[in-house]
């Protein structure tokens, strides 16, 4: 019985240490880029020893992959649950021929635009937007790994929201673009958080300023529609 227990103890500890190092390597790589920052600096930063990424990841390259691994799931534990959801019950609704409308759509898009907004002004997501911001000037492998298992879905789901709200098809280059733009100005309140706080003139990111925000970004949905001239 000790010896199962001891061995119990001994995985925990090994989970813990490999959560310390991506955790750690999500921000210095983020910090620093892939090339700046030296597995020494994530070492130290996680205050584990040189040889654990060796063990755990074979080498750099396979540390920075696993953090866009990593990266994907800890965003997934924030919003996969409602993306499951919601993309649930629009298969539900093609399965029986029934069209996806306008109304629902936007119910459906004020829910994630609300879940949005808390995750991009959290302390917590200072670390996953450099990282991501990194990936999105110079993509390399580890950016398929953030796009297939986050933003590739999400983007899909708000496609196919936007294009039943503005009645386009959400393959459109139209709601591909519309999409786009509105995911953008969403994310500048994490992307450009310091002009953010300047221009509101705000100290910090409150319950009360994320209740502002999230005001803020229903109008935003309220206000898509099909664009003058173009055929609803």
């Amino acid at each position: 019985m000790r010896q199962r227990n001891d061995t119990k103890s001994e995985a925990a500890r090994s989970d813990i240490t490999r959560e310390k190092l991506l955790e750690n390597a999500l921000d210095v790589f983020g910090r620093y880029g892939f090339d700046g920052a030296s597995t020494r600096k994530i070492t130290n930063a996680a205050g584990v020893n040189l040889q654990a990424i060796t063990y755990y990841f074979g080498n750099k390259e396979g540390l920075y992959i696993a953090t866009a691994e990593y990266l994907a799931d800890m965003i997934g534990q924030h919003v996969g649950g409602m993306r499951q959801r919601i993309a649930k019950e629009i298969a539900a609704l093609d399965a029986t021929g029934t069209k996806l409308g306008e109304a629902q759509a936007r119910l459906f898009l004020n829910e994630i635009v609300e879940t949005m907004v808390v995750l991009f002004v959290s302390k917590r997501s200072e670390a996953w937007a450099r990282f991501i911001i990194r990936e999105q000037m110079e993509p390399t492998a580890a950016f398929e790994r953030v796009y297939s298992g986050i933003m590739g879905p999400m983007i899909a789901i708000g496609r196919r929201l936007i294009g039943a709200i503005i009645a386009d098809d959400p393959a459109s280059e139209n709601v591909r673009l519309r999409c786009l733009s509105f995911v953008g100005s969403l994310m500048v309140f994490r992307m450009a958080n310091a002009a953010v706080l300047a221009q509101m003139e705000w100290h910090a990111i409150g319950e009360k300023e994320i209740a502002i925000l999230q005001q803020h970004a229903h109008r935003l949905v309220a206000a898509l529609g099909p664009a003058k001239g173009e055929i609803s």
